[in-house]
């Protein structure tokens, strides 16, 4: 919906002058590196870049590829040989079957997926109304509130575990999913990504769309949210990582096997009753899975928004 749709024609006509005045110079802008001239690559320099991404995919991709070979080794075949050993001689899918007589892998899988989506929108939420404040509103205290949220990045995530421990039992929390979401409802470095997007709105934009009307909520829907989507987008895949991944905090709250997440529960899998190592991998694979389709589907959002934080035209 666009602003003329909410009775803001002078606003439109303000955002499209914009637009057409701000692209080009971004075009511009990755097109030439950003100082206007076009450079060309020496032999050099192409070998020495191409090989520093051929040493980057080996150490990230290497891993992974060990396990999801692993996964599908049967049980006579040497995982620790050298050089490594990557495609299975007997590949099976057996281990991931054997997964689920160990641990009731998709009821994990469920829960996780449950605190991550939940985790996901209460940051997207307040990680919107949050960064517009600072970024494009007057309030008494706005620095002391940055001083604040840049305060809390400087903490280790384990320095505050004691103090949300006692907070979500004095809730009444513990043993439960929502205690396990409540401190991670929103992030610092959330609020912080969005008022860096917000900021490259220009402010003729807001005061025109207020001299028109707009409330506020009419603002962020038809101004800001249209400008900062791929900015959300990075925070939606990087709080859905962080939440499904995340193990020390759920270890900590639940206590009950019944209410496990994923990564709790696929702690067993490393237990004494299943020390095998191609378990493990196929437990590991099926936790990954989400997080490869997540990005799959989402990495052009992801780019856009890395863009959209990156450039200021």
């Amino acid at each position: 919906m666009s602003a003329t749709d909410v009775g803001l024609p002078e606003t439109a006509l303000i955002v499209e002058e914009e637009t057409r005045r701000r692209k080009p110079a971004k075009e511009r802008m990755f097109r030439t590196g950003g100082s206007g001239d076009i450079t060309k690559p020496t032999v050099g320099g192409l070998i020495g870049r191409y090989v520093l991404l051929v040493v980057v995919l080996v150490l990230v991709i290497g891993p992974f590829l060990w396990q999801l070979s692993t996964s599908f080794k049967g049980p006579g075949e040497s995982l620790y040989t050298f050089p490594p050993n990557l495609i299975p001689a007997q590949p099976t899918v057996d281990n991931y079957r054997k997964v689920t007589d160990f641990i009731p892998v998709y009821q994990y899988a469920w829960r996780s997926l449950f605190v991550a989506l939940v985790s996901v929108a209460t940051n997207v939420v307040f990680a919107l109304m949050g960064g517009y404040a600072l970024a494009c509103m007057k309030f008494p205290g706005k620095r002391i509130a940055l001083g604040i949220l840049f305060s809390t990045m400087l903490l280790p995530g384990e320095v505050t575990v004691t103090s949300n421990l006692l907070t979500v039992n004095g809730l009444g929390l513990a043993n439960t999913l929502w205690g396990v979401i409540l401190p991670g409802a929103i992030g610092a470095m959330n609020v912080l990504l969005i008022a860096t997007a917000c900021r490259m709105i220009p402010a003729e934009v807001l005061d025109a769309a207020t001299v028109d009307g707009a409330t506020t909520w009419q603002r962020i829907r038809h101004i800001v949210w249209p400008n900062v989507r791929g900015m959300t987008s990075v925070v939606a895949i990087f709080t859905f990582i962080g939440a499904w991944d995340d193990y020390l905090w759920p270890l900590m709250v639940i206590t009950d096997p019944n209410n496990y997440t994923l990564t709790v529960g696929m702690a067993y899998l490393n237990s004494n009753f299943s020390p095998d190592p191609r378990l493990i991998a196929a437990g590991t694979i099926i936790a990954l899975i989400p997080i490869i389709v997540l990005f799959s589907v989402t990495q052009r959002f992801f780019f856009s928004g890395v863009q959209e934080g990156a450039v200021k035209g």
